[in-house]
């Protein structure tokens, strides 16, 4: 059990049946009048952020979020599976709980998958990859203009911009997060 007296940034906790991560705390003690906790929390599930003030004696059930690194295997129709690096056990899990950022992921990359109570809720891949350009229009020498992009295929399938001198066959850096090219990949 932990009472809102003791939220500390990156606490996490049940609250309705929902996992709830503390992002900013702040015990106020008014002139007049009880104390309180004011709470900016996430749902760590859905991502949702709310503000909530709390009785400093009120009580909540910890959360054990479990994050385990596990490699991408395969995919067989819907479902996509993930092997622990220690036990070699695959781990089906269901094409709607991969975010946006999991196509930059190729086979035999490390993902973090986060669950809470044996449920997998999170599929997060490395911040940064090195992907293969496989489909881009020429680039040509001189073509430096600064913030200048184009459409470039990765070998995941996946679009994103780059800038106008870079070719197919070049391997560059992605930010997973954001979906932005970073720069090209050394070596």
């Amino acid at each position: 059990m932990v009472s809102a007296s003791d939220f500390r940034n990156g606490v996490t906790f049940e609250m309705d049946g929902k996992v709830m991560q503390v992002i900013e705390f702040q015990h106020v003690k008014p002139g007049k009048g009880a104390a309180f906790v004011r709470t900016k929390m996430r749902n760590v599930i859905t991502g949702a952020v709310v503000e909530t003030s709390f009785n400093p004696t009120d009580k909540f059930e910890n959360a054990f979020v479990e994050r385990r690194n596990m490699e991408y295997s395969y995919q067989d129709g819907n479902l996509y599976y993930f092997m622990d690096s220690e036990t070699f056990e695959l781990e089906p899990i269901d094409e709607s709980l991969l975010g946006d950022s999991f196509r930059f992921v190729t086979e035999n990359m490390p993902c973090t998958i986060s669950s809470f109570k044996g449920k997998v809720f999170s599929i997060d891949p490395p911040n940064f990859v090195e992907l293969t350009v496989t489909q881009t229009d020429p680039g040509f020498a001189g073509n430096t203009a600064t913030n200048v992009t184009k459409p470039a295929t990765l070998e995941t399938g996946a679009e994103v911009r780059v800038p106008l001198f870079i070719d197919e066959g070049e391997r560059i850096r992605i930010d997973t997060r954001t979906g932005e090219y970073l720069e090209r990949a050394k070596g």
